[in-house]
């Protein structure tokens, strides 16, 4: 079965490649002859041409040899793109017109602007990775579509994953050791939020923030379980993590219901941010864990709401006092069930 990460790779393949075949089909007409002959053209080297680069750029970063050159100066990992994009695109152009067209007629005007046309299509699906890919392509569509220009009031679940002893594993590991291993962290909670469709809505120093929308989001009970999917990834990663750092890494997290205003914050730099009490009593649980002695803690506003899955067990516990609120929070704790013998 496809992970939540598998799956998301090719809905964003299979989306841009109907984008960028709708669009050939109509530069193809239009440069062409103004025939459907030419419109079916511009599919045919859209799919030939954007297939292997959307391969490349969704599921290629995985490779070795890319994660080597992302380590590399900016130019020379730069240059080696142009280079695979270069020959993809004159190398797909070609081969679609020896089998279509004469020989003759495979360098004419036409190709020749397909060429440029191409450049200028992979130029635009590189600069949308490299901004899903800074800004998560949930933000970069809201962003795009202006939904938080204004802001708007929204129902949001949000759970925080804070990594334990952060500071006792960077002065063991040293900054940079620490930062691959925050990087393979996140990338594991990463992989649960995609399995339980939460956004990822951003990295604070060793947390992380995930957050859901409306009731039907939290109904099903996928914001509950995330932690707990997390701790498996975590633990199906556990002998990479212990060769590569000596330590498998643990969390704690909080989980919170309730609702904030969402819009677009700042000018040179743009992002959207959610304001309000919510977010707020979400961090203020998760200081609580640690006092409290326990790894899940999640808020009754958001039990209330959503389904506890039946392998997990929600305890409640004494209510808690919360700074900056006036009534005292109404908390359970979450765990595993004992496995039945």
């Amino acid at each position: 079965m496809r992970s939540g990460r598998s799956r998301r790779e090719w809905r964003i393949i299979l989306w841009l490649s109907v984008a960028f075949a709708a669009i050939s089909a109509y530069f193809g007409y239009s440069v062409g002859d103004p025939t459907p002959h030419s419109a079916i053209m511009g599919v045919v080297n859209s799919l030939v041409i954007a297939t292997p680069i959307l391969l490349f750029e969704v599921k290629g970063q995985r490779l070795r040899l890319l994660r080597r050159l992302r380590r590399q100066p900016l130019l020379v990992y730069f240059g080696f793109r142009v280079l695979f994009y270069i020959v993809v695109i004159i190398g797909g152009l070609v081969i679609v017109r020896l089998l279509v067209d004469d020989i003759p007629e495979v360098f004419n005007d036409t190709f020749r602007s397909s060429v440029v046309f191409s450049i200028a299509m992979a130029i635009l699906a590189n600069l949308v990775f490299e901004m899903g890919s800074l800004l998560g392509f949930g933000t970069l569509k809201n962003l795009l579509t202006g939904r938080y220009v204004h802001p708007r009031r929204e129902q949001r679940a949000f759970v925080l994953i804070d990594m334990k002893d952060s500071t006792g594993l960077a002065e063991r590991l040293g900054p940079i050791r620490f930062h691959e291993l925050l990087n393979a962290f996140f990338r594991d909670v990463a992989d649960a939020a995609l399995e339980c469709s939460a956004e990822i809505h951003k990295y604070v120093g060793d947390e992380a923030i995930l957050t859901w929308s409306g009731n039907d989001a939290i109904a099903g009970g996928d914001c509950v379980a995330c932690p707990f999917i997390a701790q498996d990834m975590i633990a199906a990663n556990g002998e990479q993590y212990r060769k590569r750092f000596g330590v498998v890494p643990q969390f704690r997290a909080s989980l919170h219901w309730g609702e904030i205003v969402a819009g677009e914050i700042g000018d040179v730099r743009r992002e959207i941010a959610y304001v309000g009490d919510t977010l707020n009593v979400a961090a203020r649980l998760l200081d609580a864990t640690k006092a409290l002695g326990h790894d899940v803690l999640a808020s009754a506003d958001l039990l209330e709401r959503a389904t506890v899955p039946t392998d997990l067990a929600a305890e409640p516990l004494p209510t808690l006092t919360v700074r900056g609120r006036a009534a005292p929070l109404a908390i359970a704790t979450l765990r595993r069930r004992p496995a039945a013998p």
